[in-house]
């Protein structure tokens, strides 16, 4: 076995435990919390962030937390110790188990809700979660009692189910899964994602009316620059992969042109921008058809090519 495949093996099987698959216990996952954004939204979490809003006349509950962490029993406890209302809604932002696991302990009082592409994702992957009751196509609004929640779908991005949950009167946007905190790589690949519009929506959300704080999926809290920063480095990422595809290089070639190395200031870049720079490459390998002749590109690397020994994953 060669050095990078152990490599591999190695950072797979730990973050296998770290996302809490059951072989790694729950003491060893970070600790959870709540932590106050605004007068009535709250973020909680410890290796992924979830949210609650809360109304008058009920609680709004945005993503779960990692299989095998608790994590929903332990924020059910919390929510009736602190509050005097009942959790209304549990809003999945998207269908990636490791963001949504055990919501369904809020069943007794709470409807399910995400996206109408969510829905057979979730069922046909078996994803360790509730099944939305209520689904949407482009907008839904959710009134608490004095606080109303917008949820919104761009398009396909991160996924082909990702929903932004907007809180207009307290100036808060939970974004889970498309930045993290300031000037960072968002994810470690770009697996399940539509890169193009995810640029035009990511510009969308750096410019949105009422949002002071945005809320990622991992991280501290952020605000709407790191959309812009983000899209910057998605959008240059992909015209610099494409610019040497199209002059007929191989993906062994391309890591070694496409460095990146002006957004080296960003978070997560030495751990993630190889895996980033592999993914893009995919992506556009099948979703642009080459020039017949042109660098000879299909019959050097033809449908099905193997990567070879590049690493697919390099970090949690």
């Amino acid at each position: 076995m060669s050095t990078l495949r152990t490599v591999f093996l190695t950072l797979f099987s730990a973050t296998l435990m770290l996302l809490g698959t059951g072989v790694t216990a729950q003491r060893e996952l970070p600790e959870l919390e709540i932590e106050p954004l605004t007068e009535h939204v709250y973020r909680y979490g410890g290796l992924t962030n979830g949210a609650f809003i809360v109304g008058s006349e009920g609680i709004a509950v945005v993503d779960g937390q990692v299989c095998g962490s608790n994590g929903t029993v332990w924020l059910k406890e919390e929510l009736a110790r602190r509050f005097d209302v009942p959790v209304k809604y549990t809003i999945l932002s998207h269908d990636h188990e490791m963001h949504i696991c055990g919501l369904e302990v809020f069943s007794d009082t709470a409807r399910a809700v995400s996206h109408v592409n969510a829905k057979p994702h979730i069922i046909r992957e078996g994803r360790r979660t509730v099944t939305p009751e209520i689904t949407f196509d482009t907008t839904m609004r959710l009134d608490l009692g004095g606080i109303e929640v917008v949820l919104m779908y761009l398009g396909p991005t991160h996924t082909d189910n990702l929903i932004q949950v907007h809180v207009p009167s307290e100036g808060v946007l939970i974004a889970v899964d498309f930045v993290r905190e300031g000037k960072s790589l968002a994810m470690p690949e770009l697996r399940d994602a539509d890169i193009a519009n995810s640029i035009k929506a990511l510009g969308i959300l750096g410019r949105m009316e009422n949002v002071d704080i945005v809320v990622p999926g991992h991280g501290g809290v952020t605000d709407q620059r790191a959309f812009l920063y983000f899209r910057d480095y998605l959008q240059a990422l992909r015209e610099r992969v494409l610019e040497q595809m199209v002059a007929g290089k191989g993906i062994e070639e391309i890591l070694e042109i496409v460095t990146m190395e002006d957004f080296s200031d960003y978070g997560w870049f030495d751990l993630w921008v190889r895996s980033n720079v592999i993914g893009m490459w995919e992506l556009l390998y099948h979703h642009r058809e080459p020039t017949e002749g042109g660098g000879r590109y299909e019959s050097e690397f033809p449908i099905g090519f193997a990567v070879g020994e590049v690493d697919k994953f390099s970090g949690p």
